[in-house]
């Protein structure tokens, strides 16, 4: 974008900027002594920066911004109202930039999208809590444009440089939540929100890169943080988490015939196990009953089956479709019988407002009703048959260098993962910004999936793309 703005106007704004700031700091000293102007000053200048450097940049704002609001450290409660801010700048600028650049398309997949946000609209405007209905409406909206825009605009023509870069925020996501954990720092809040991140996306990202990668000592990095990963995602007690990570990554690996990958993964589970089943026996079968009743009951009695701890909300869930079946409850909203006109909190979106339900499809279907899920159901579906393609493509050739991969396998963890946890369409969770962001990514790759053959880097251009040969630092 730098090459776009006039010199002139360069050089008039790095004169007059710092020269206006000094006169503010001259005749009004009060607005620098305090700390919510400075934040506000800080934060445009920050918003600033990355708008000039939107397509390197942006994404990564957006994602750190909205995973610091979720994380449970003190630094969360500033970010909370500030994510927003950057969604909405990120959502109206990659609109501006995507309608003066005509080479991107628009087809079925974004015109469902904004059928689902009608379907929200709709829903909020029966809702018993219009305010709270209409604003998590609007995030979804925000979040399914800058989606539509901006993700895409930061990953066209420049695959290889952002997938590096996933790759290595991943490693340094992965490592930095290890390192927290071990200091006894529960930084993702609570056991199924780390399970989660883990699963859906450090799992079947981390394999992939090391899978792709030539050096030897990138490969074993990122396999021993992928090692790490799934740590982790035991350590959550999550089975939401280690069936996502589970099936994404097994897949990854038979489609791509990585049989001795696969193997030498389940040999050293099964080492692991047995060595100390033989050195600490007692400690093993601890271990053991310890893992079948906080992890496969969840605490409940085994005689009221594996699914007991989800039956409380799916039945929540249930009854409230039955009561509320065409319209729903309003967007993101759910009716527990209180009135609407209590002292919620203009704001609110807890309490009375909202409740589990213990899947997303349940949520979406409490939410909107019968008449508005149509257009989520067909964004779902679309999604999945997309990720069929991805696999069958991964079976008839066998090639790992295709950027639609890790992206299907994000997917297929996310959709799983979602049929037991309602984030799905929650717009303030990081987990639910990242998946739909990739969607649409996703979505632009396929027609470069259907045009290549059986061998590396033939799906696109040398002379107006770099290769996807080897996701690694350059030397």
């Amino acid at each position: 974008m730098i090459e776009r703005v006039p010199r002139s106007l360069l050089v008039g704004a790095a004169i007059l900027g710092p020269a206006g700031l000094v006169c503010v700091a001259y005749s009004q000293p009060g607005y620098f002594t305090n700390q919510t102007f400075l934040g506000g000053l800080l934060l445009f200048e920050l918003m600033v920066a990355a708008v000039w450097m939107y397509r390197q940049v942006f994404f990564p704002l957006v994602m750190v911004t909205f995973v610091l609001a979720g994380v449970d450290l003190p630094v969360g409660t500033v970010w909370t109202a500030v994510r927003w801010v950057v969604l909405g700048v990120g959502a109206s600028v990659g609109t501006v930039l995507m309608l003066k650049d005509r080479r991107h398309h628009f087809g079925l997949f974004h015109v469902v999208a904004l059928f689902a946000v009608l379907a929200a609209v709709v829903s909020a405007a029966v809702s018993h809590y219009k305010g709270v209905s209409l604003l998590k409406a609007l995030s979804l909206f925000s979040l399914l444009v800058y989606a539509g825009t901006g993700a895409r605009l930061a990953v066209a023509g420049r695959e290889n440089r952002f997938f590096h870069g996933l790759l290595t925020g991943c490693e340094i996501f992965v490592g930095a939540i290890a390192t927290a954990y071990l200091a006894g720092t529960e930084a993702m809040g609570n056991p199924n929100s780390l399970g989660a991140v883990m699963g859906v996306v450090g799992a079947p990202i981390l394999l992939w890169g090391s899978v792709v990668s030539e050096e030897r000592f990138v490969r074993r990095r990122r396999l021993v943080m992928f090692a790490v990963c799934l740590c982790l995602v035991f350590a959550s007690h999550a089975r939401a988490g280690m069936a996502a990570a589970f099936v994404s990554c097994g897949l990854l690996c038979l489609a791509l015939r990585r049989y001795k990958l696969l193997m030498q993964g389940v040999a050293m589970i099964v080492i692991l196990g047995s060595a100390t089943a033989i050195v600490q026996p007692d400690l093993f079968s601890k271990t053991v009953s310890l893992l079948t009743h906080t992890v496969i009951f969840k605490g409940n009695d085994p005689s009221v089956g594996v699914l007991a701890s989800r039956q409380s909300p799916w039945q929540q869930a249930a009854d409230s479709i039955d009561q509320n079946f065409w319209f729903g409850t309003g967007f993101g909203t759910s009716y527990n019988g209180q009135d609407a006109t209590e002292s919620l909190g203009k704001f609110s979106t807890y309490s009375a407002a909202s409740t589990e339900h213990g899947s997303s499809y349940l949520a979406i279907i409490t939410w909107v009703g019968c008449m508005g899920v149509l257009p989520f159901v067909l964004l779902v579906a679309m999604l999945l048959r997309h990720v069929g393609q991805t696999v069958r493509w991964m079976l008839k050739t066998g090639d790992p260098f295709h950027p639609a991969i890790p992206l299907a396998m994000v997917i297929l963890a996310g959709l799983l993962h979602a049929s037991f946890e309602d984030w799905l369409f929650a717009p303030g969770y990081y987990i639910s910004v990242f998946f739909w962001c990739m969607a649409f990514v996703f979505v632009d790759q396929m027609p470069l999936l259907r045009g290549v053959g059986s061998r590396r880097a033939d799906w696109q251009s040398e002379a107006s793309r770099p290769s996807l040969v080897d996701i690694a630092p350059p030397r």
